[in-house]
Parts: C-alpha cells; sequence; structure tokens
C-alpha cells in the first residue's frame, strides 16, 4: 500500500482531495504527525494533538457513491479492530455512526468525503485517533490510548499498520459479500441497540428505542406513538448519555 507521510499539514484528508484533483486516486494513504486543520464531522474541529495519528485513505470508487458512503461502516470496524487489539473486558465499543469509545469515552472519530475528478469517483476515509493525548472538550469525554494500554500507544507505525490493514480486510468481506456481514459486525460492536435513544436533528429531537441498521447502514428509532424513523445524520444520545 503506498504511504506519503507529512510532519505537518492543514488535514490529510485535504491532501486527499488535492491528489484527487491532480487524478492520483489511489488506493494509498495520507499521514500526519500533526495537522493545522483537522475537521470532523459536521464541519466541527478535529483537535489535532501532536502524537495522535491521523490518517486518510484515498479510494477509487466504482461510481456508486452510496456503497462508498457505507465504507464509513468498514472504517468502523477497522478502527474498532485496531483499538481493541490494546483492550481487555470489552471496553471498546462503536457508537453511531463510526465514533470508537473506550469505558464511553471517545477515542477515536471517522470523516469520509467524497467526489469525482476527471470522470472518476474517489472516497477519502478521514481517521484520528487519541494515541497519547486527549483534547479538552466541555461536552463530551474523551480519552486516549496511552491511559488504556501504555506500552501499544508509542508504536505509531504498528498502529497505523493495524489500522490500514483491518480497512484491508473488511474491505474485501465488503466487496466480495455486501453490507450484510459489516452491518452484522458492527452491531455486535455497538452498545444500545434496543434501548432508549435521542437523536438530534437541525429542526427536530428524535426520540424512542433504536431499534438497529437499515441496509444503507441508517440508525433506525421506533418513536412511542410506533413511527420507524431512520436517522441518516445527527446527534445521536443513548440512554446512560449526557444529551
Amino acid at each position: 500500500m503506498r504511504l506519503i507521510a507529512f510532519d505537518e499539514i492543514d488535514s490529510t484528508n485535504s491532501e486527499a482531495k488535492r491528489l484527487a484533483a491532480k487524478g492520483d486516486f489511489g488506493p494509498l494513504w495520507v499521514t500526519a504527525k500533526t495537522q493545522t486543520r483537522g475537521v470532523g464531522r459536521r464541519g466541527r474541529e478535529w483537535v489535532s494533538q501532536p502524537g495522535n495519528l491521523f490518517a486518510t485513505g484515498l479510494y477509487p470508487v466504482d461510481g456508486d457513491l452510496a456503497k462508498a458512503a457505507r465504507l464509513s461502516f468498514v472504517a468502523a470496524l477497522a478502527v474498532y479492530d485496531c483499538v481493541d487489539h490494546c483492550m481487555e473486558n470489552g471496553q471498546t465499543k462503536i457508537k453511531w455512526p463510526n465514533d470508537i469509545l473506550v469505558n464511553g469515552q471517545k477515542l477515536a472519530g471517522i470523516l469520509l468525503e467524497s467526489g469525482t475528478d476527471m470522470g472518476q469517483a474517489w472516497v477519502a476515509v478521514g481517521i484520528g485517533i487519541n494515541l497519547i493525548n486527549a483534547p479538552d472538550y466541555e461536552h463530551r469525554p474523551v480519552s486516549a490510548l496511552a491511559y488504556f494500554a501504555p506500552d501499544q500507544s508509542q508504536d505509531y507505525s504498528q498502529v497505523l499498520d493495524r489500522l490500514i490493514g483491518r480497512f484491508e480486510h473488511w474491505s474485501i468481506v465488503y466487496d466480495k459479500d455486501g453490507f450484510a456481514p459489516i452491518r452484522d459486525a458492527w452491531i455486535g460492536c455497538a452498545p444500545g441497540m434496543g434501548g432508549p435513544v435521542t437523536a438530534r436533528l437541525v429542526n427536530e429531537t428524535i426520540v424512542g428505542t433504536a431499534i438497529g441498521l437499515d441496509v444503507d447502514g441508517a440508525l433506525e428509532i421506533k418513536t412511542k406513538s410506533g413511527e420507524l424513523v431512520k436517522i441518516h445524520a445527527g446527534d445521536v444520545f443513548f440512554s446512560r448519555e449526557k444529551i
């Protein structure tokens, strides 16, 4: 796998998009020791402290951007495997759609961006893992791998190699067998299914019970009135989380 490494960059996703605009669609991974303009979901800042892992996989896609969007769940499983490898006693969980939590604290996040340049569709899979530093967020508990597995968190190259390897593994499963096994594996790593959930959307708040994932990866919520609502984007809070 081709790897492009930087000491410092605005963001690995931005570099992947620049490569695509020039006609380089990968497959490749862009990494950086630090980012000056890291971005998370919904345009939020991803605080990029030195010592943590910042990487973006750039892949060509066959034009089916809906299929490419479901790579979010492929990436979540890859990061889950990478982090859980260092943990004990089932501490690692996935929160819909792709936050990685350890003991309820966010340790990693994923941002997918896609587009088409020169007639070729592509997807950039941005991944940030807090290896040794956890940024201070007022409204969200955050942690770092070093707090749980200090020996393994120091080996940046080993964590990166494991991450890319697990992403390749789940990508092969997805390409061969479709989304169903990805969905099943994801549900097995996600707490809260079958329990209370609140989804805060742009113009409304949905309260109900988390039923599961539909075939496109949307979170299915059954409201108190019996209505089945599918959440494609939004902030989701399960029963024990602070809203």
